[in-house]
């Protein structure tokens, strides 16, 4: 039977699904066992039969010599992605009370043979036919390829823990139009249901994972909500798990026909409620463009079919412009994916000219109400699948109030963008690429994590629909030899067995979590004992971010409301452009400034302070090239900083610290044919 003849209606279904399913792909009873005396990283009461963890040795606790955390870091993996999209796209549990034949089963519409697994043979090809037994066999799943099957099994995260890693970033995530078309789901396809549901899951395995060592707060699983806290964990040699997300439509902010589907009291709900359930990081956009930004494009056939389900979703396309930096989305392309077919009769998927890569949508307003809330409580923005357009925008907004908490975490982001990210504090890991691709990549960036002395991080994405490393062969040079030491040298790692499989990295790949050690190896034998040692350093590097978040504190405008003059003012018989506009704590008035080169604004502090940032949020008739004078007699003036590039938006200045009573925005050269029109301008202390 092939696929296009498929019954249970869902013929008419499947181009459909070929796009948006697509998306992803870029998106136990107990019986006691004894533990050694002393051994607390072995369970009393593992599960029986269960998999196999294959390491020994104790973990590593407490710091280094200079008092630092080790460890991995898997800055984006999805535990609980099998209850998302309906909770039939994944098959398989992470845990199950049940045992481990319950949770490592495939999906009821999978037997006998795979015949009905439809995302297999949409991510595979071909007639996406496999065996569909799980435990105890494992004949064709998990597998580095499978987008389908579980991924995270408790027990494979806990070899990817005794080997090494320490902090797990668990995104809650789902899509709810994946859902609404996927013919088979059991459950709610609300995007909000499904991850307040993955959260209580991920305190659900801490509570079974605690039972096998005894009681509350005794497993190695530990769900975090703060940096200090991370840090006890890790110091004791357990993972610290830091809850984030990644969904295409958070707080109901979807747009159609660009009008916005939700407002700032939704955003301050939603992000109360993501608060008081743990998260600490998340996505603003995600593959879809929403009423908060602009999404990453991707390539090919697969963007056209993404594209097409953007306009599925919100009746609107991808709009493109030619891009004003070295920064660029990922081109469109004009292949065929045979999605159109779905598109309403007379409508067709626009043509992009090549020069134009850069998603015309940014930063929406409701986008930086969003940001600024996410300061406001002290979280972390993750910058992946946001449009170069919106993340310059949102790292403006960063570099404004010198916030730290952004983060990079499985190479969705411009690369050109990674020292901005370092400047601020923030976090950056890599995809698990193969061990030669990701070796690659980590030289070229070798040189920002010395200057910034930070550590690497890398994102699995586990359970996120994406292909994993692949094997490089039993002959391949350099390859992975059993048994190995764990990157501490306190551990000794052999193949993984689950149930009747062996895997082995060079002939398996990445075929789940467990195999994390793995690869690590099998980086350490193609670039060398320098990546694995910066990646050892990811633990520390994340919490130094996450910790710098916390204790960020804004600054004090020291030009609100002050005295302000200005070599002229635009007239205007409806509103006032006077200079006073730009200081009165209000984004929705401005000063405006006659139309010619050489204008002037400027501000008294009261007093003499030592100020070492200005703030200026332009109006679209911006300074091109303009200096930051500073006074502190207002007549005579020393140039603090000057700039002939100015792009407006918001503009930080930063520079030594010197003191200033007055401060002067002079402005030498328009950017348009306008004056110079500045919002609000800050100025701040050293």
């Amino acid at each position: 039977m092939t696929p296009i003849r498929r019954s249970y209606g869902i013929r008419r279904n499947i181009a459909v699904l070929s796009l948006l399913l697509l998306v992803l792909a870029m998106t136990c009873g107990s019986t006691p066992s004894s533990a050694a005396g002393n051994d607390w990283w072995t369970p009393t009461a593992r599960p029986a039969p269960d998999v196999r963890i294959d390491v020994t040795g104790e973990p590593f606790t407490g710091t280094d010599s200079s008092g630092k955390v080790q460890g991995f870091v898997d800055a984006h993996n999805h535990l609980f992605g099998n209850e998302a999209f309906g909770g039939r796209l994944i098959c398989g549990k992470v845990f199950s009370e049940a045992g481990v034949a319950d949770a490592l089963k495939d999906c009821p519409e999978h037997y006998p043979d795979g015949t009905l697994a439809i995302f297999d043979y949409i991510t595979h090809g071909g007639d996406g036919k496999h065996d569909p037994v799980g435990w105890p066999t494992f004949k064709d799943w998990p597998a580095y390829n499978s987008m389908t099957h579980q991924a995270d099994y408790y027990a494979w995260v806990e070899r990817a823990w005794r080997g090494g890693q320490r902090v797990l970033v668990n995104d809650l995530v789902t899509n709810g139009m994946i859902c609404s078309v996927y013919p088979f789901k059991d459950r709610s396809c609300d995007e909000m249901t499904s991850i307040r549901l993955q959260a209580k899951m991920t305190y659900d395995l801490q509570a079974y994972i605690d039972k096998m060592y005894g009681g509350t707060g005794k497993g190695w699983f530990r769900v975090v909500t703060d940096s200090a806290q991370a840090r006890e964990v890790i110091e004791e040699g357990k993972l610290a798990v830091v809850l984030g997300v990644e969904t295409s439509e958070p707080f109901g902010c979807k747009q159609i026909l660009d009008i916005p589907q939700c407002g700032k009291e939704d955003i301050d709900k939603g992000l109360d409620e993501l608060y008081a359930l743990g998260v600490r990081s998340m996505f603003l956009c995600h593959k879809f463009d929403n009423a908060l930004c602009g999404v990453r494009f991707d390539s090919g056939g697969l963007g056209t079919a993404i594209n097409v389900g953007q306009f599925l979703s919100t009746g609107t396309f991808w709009q493109t412009e030619k891009c004003t930096g070295p920064q660029h989305d990922n081109p469109i392309g004009n292949a065929s994916s045979g999605a159109e077919s779905d598109l309403p009769a007379g409508v067709d998927v626009p043509s992009y000219d090549s020069d134009a890569q850069c998603n015309k949508r940014g930063l929406t307003a409701l986008g930086e109400y969003a940001v600024r809330g996410m300061m406001k409580r002290k979280m972390m923005l993750e910058i992946d699948h946001m449009g170069v357009k919106a993340v310059g925008q949102a790292l403006d907004i960063l570099e404004s109030a010198s916030y730290p908490g952004v983060i990079s975490s499985h190479s969705w982001m411009d690369l050109n963008w990674t020292e901005r990210v370092y400047s601020l504090g923030g976090f950056v890991a890599q995809y698990m690429h193969g061990s030669e691709g990701f070796v690659a990549e980590a030289a070229r960036t070798k040189a920002l994590r010395d200057k910034y002395g930070v550590g690497y991080g890398y994102g699995t994405d586990f359970n996120g629909v994406g292909d994993h490393p692949a094997p490089r062969g039993a002959n391949a040079a350099n390859k992975v030899t059993y048994p190995f030491r764990s990157v501490d040298g306190g551990s000794v790692i052999d193949r993984q067995t689950s149930g009747e499989r062996t895997f082995d990295i060079n002939t398996d790949g990445a075929a789940h979590a467990g195999m994390i050690p793995d690869w690590i190896e099998d980086i350490r034998r193609v670039g060398g004992q320098d990546v694995v040692n910066d990646l050892f350093r990811g633990a520390e590097s994340y919490l130094d971010t996450w910790g710098a978040t916390e204790q960020h504190q804004a600054s004090v405008n020291l030009a609100k409301g002050r005295s302000t003059a200005a070599s002229s003012s635009e007239w205007n018989p409806f509103t006032s452009y006077r200079p006073g506009r730009a200081v009165d704590g209000d984004d929705s008035t401005r000063w405006a400034s006659d139309w010619s080169d050489d204008q002037w604004w400027q501000v008294d502090l009261g007093s003499t302070h030592l100020v070492s940032r200005v703030t200026l949020d332009w109006e679209r008739a911006y300074g091109k090239s303009y200096r930051i004078e500073l006074s502190t007699d207002g007549t005579n003036w020393q140039t603090a900083c000057s700039t002939t590039s100015g792009n407006g938006g918001l503009d930080t200045a930063r520079f030594t610290a010197a003191p200033a009573r007055y401060v002067r925005v002079h402005g030498l050269d328009r950017g348009t044919d306008w004056g110079y029109s500045l919002h609000e301008v800050g100025v701040h202390s050293a």
